[in-house]
């Protein structure tokens, strides 16, 4: 049988030349489900197709809902465009029903820990984080940059300031946990505190805490009296 695609349409009729001309939000339901489609048949041309979709379950929660028979009970539909079709607005549907979140501000030791807490406390390995902040504070996001053994985790300052860099924050925090239960320094975190702290203000990114996670708490070392200028 032959197919015919999005491209034997009349130019002003092809829903893939007017979202690149005009925007995906200018386009209809209709012409967005003729793209995921991406082609008709001989007897039924893709826009047409497209309408029937919409006409059959009236909206895209029903849309969603749909099962894969149900799609194939419209002729032109077949098992390929049914799973094309639902995934895709299954796709839109999960992100339509996401919350915009609040930023969230750092300005003490206790609101890294609520961050990481559920993350750190019962990990068996030594994880090792870096906690990016913007100008005024702002978390930008957080980054696993090494995970270690039952007793120690190797960082490297290239691997601390990489996503510092690529995301262009303006200080960071570090943290990691103790996978004994124990927040207490070892003689290795205050080591490797210095040297992330000399690599921060060297390229301009300082270091503004490291928190050490234990099973039930957490220990800062800015809060110790740890320089970190």
């Amino acid at each position: 049988m032959t197919h015919y695609s999005i491209q034997h349409l009349p130019e002003e009729e092809r829903p893939r030349e007017r979202l690149m001309l005009i925007g995906a939000e200018s386009l209809s339901i209709t012409e967005l489900i003729a793209i995921v489609l991406g082609s008709g048949s001989q007897a039924k041309p893709i826009l047409q197709l497209a309408h029937e979709v919409m006409g059959r379950f009236g909206g895209l929660t029903e849309l969603a809902e749909a099962t894969l028979s149900e799609l194939m009970e419209i002729k032109g539909i077949g098992l390929a465009k049914a799973i094309q079709l639902k995934a895709a607005v299954n796709l839109g549907m999960r992100v339509s029903k996401q919350t915009v979140k609040p930023r969230y501000r750092i300005e003490h030791p206790i609101h890294v820990y609520n961050l990481i807490k559920d993350e750190l406390e019962i990990e068996k390995r030594e994880i090792f984080l870096a906690i990016l902040q913007d100008v005024k504070g702002y978390l930008i996001c957080r980054e696993v940059v090494s995970i270690g053994s039952l007793s120690q985790t190797l960082v490297h300052p290239r691997e601390v300031f990489y996503p510092a860099i690529r995301h262009k924050a303006a200080s960071i925090i570090i943290a990691h946990n103790h996978p004994s239960g124990d927040p207490t320094p070892s003689k290795q975190d205050l080591e490797l505190t210095n040297i992330l702290v000399d690599a921060g203000n060297l390229i301009g990114i300082p270091v503004h805490d490291h928190l050490i996670v234990g099973r039930q708490g957490f220990l800062s070392l800015r809060q110790q009296g740890v320089p970190f200028t």
